[in-house]
């Protein structure tokens, strides 16, 4: 009893440190696509599709905003002081890890074109994947950080999720398709949409597959809770029958990939209904996650984020008394 007491007293001064609740908005831009969060800085930054947004972690106040870009910026994931994001362009068939430097995003009304703030790294295997069609691939989304699938520790790589068309009338579409990079040695470039470069890794260095059942534009959200070595997946429902659909996916990272015909497959995920596909972040402490909630009126978009903890069997609300 003493040692379970102990325990919650730990777990919710680790709550306290976070709001209950952060909202950005509203705003003229797309509905929200990814949160990240630098905990030692104190900032919290938000997608909204066409705008990207730094705020204070503690009290929600903004501080800087960058836009002007014309793609489709989707999931964020903090790492060694920047800001990296999925970025598409799916006209010119060019598929982007934007990497933006979030120290300099102090003043509202940033753009993002004739500076540095937020560079590019192509990835031509999607690329190739999108023109062929192969998997389903709608581009990208979906991005964390995280170690080698099989892995507990070292290296942490850079890992993308594909969309998936929703399309429930083929069968080579029911996995879900993760990627992952090395970011040693990356290059990225300015960000150029009237003449999209494509400078990037021929290949990436692991191309992993999830059974989940078809999808509605594949994993929107990713994230890695290194406390319980789980790859987490929020994604849009899928429709096709016979699957149960589940929107909130579970891959245990301690599974060792097995090698099969269509390449290596991760072990089989847990599924739940839970919202977890505009915004999922953990927060590296006791299993505290922020969630977010899209919300939209008149035209405008704003972000609700919600403090809540992973049991390893879906989500629950964290309440502070």
């Amino acid at each position: 009893m003493l040692f379970f007491l102990l325990t919650m007293t730990a777990l919710l001064a680790g709550a306290a440190e976070y709001p209950p609740t952060l909202t950005s908005g509203p705003w003229r831009a797309g509905h929200v696509q990814g949160v990240a969060v630098d905990q030692q800085g104190g900032f919290v930054y938000y997608s909204f599709t066409n705008l990207f947004v730094k705020a204070d972690l503690a009290t929600g106040r903004v501080i800087g905003t960058l836009g002007g870009f014309h793609g489709h910026l989707g999931d964020l994931a903090f790492h060694n002081g920047r800001v990296y994001g999925s970025l598409e362009y799916k006209d010119a068939k060019a598929f982007y890890i934007a990497v933006i430097d979030g120290g300099k995003i102090n003043i509202t009304g940033l753009q993002a074109h004739g500076n540095d703030l937020m560079l590019t790294v192509h990835l031509p295997e999607v690329a190739s994947d999108f023109v062929s069609g192969k998997y389903g691939c709608s581009g990208i989304d979906g991005v964390s950080f995280g170690p080698r699938f099989g892995e507990t520790a070292g290296k942490l790589y850079l890992t993308v999720a594909y969309g998936i068309f929703g399309e429930t009338t083929r069968t080579d579409n029911d996995h879900q398709v993760l990627l992952q990079y090395d970011i040693a040695g990356w290059d990225p470039q300015p960000l150029d949409e009237a003449n999209p470069h494509r400078q990037g890794p021929a290949k990436a260095d692991g191309k992993y597959f999830v059974y989940t059942g078809n999808t509605k534009f594949g994993v929107q959200n990713l994230e890695y809770d290194a406390g319980s070595h789980t790859w987490l997946m929020g994604v849009y429902a899928g429709s096709k029958p016979g699957f149960p659909n589940y929107t909130l996916f579970a891959v245990d990272g301690r599974g060792k990939p097995r090698q099969t015909a269509i390449g290596l497959l991760l072990p089989v995920p847990r599924g739940w209904y839970q919202k977890a596909d505009v915004g999922m972040v953990s927060l590296g402490s006791g299993g505290l996650f922020y969630l977010a909630e899209n919300q939209t009126q008149d035209g405008m978009q704003s972000a609700v984020l919600k403090l809540v903890r992973w049991t390893g069997n879906g989500f629950v609300p964290v309440t502070l008394h």
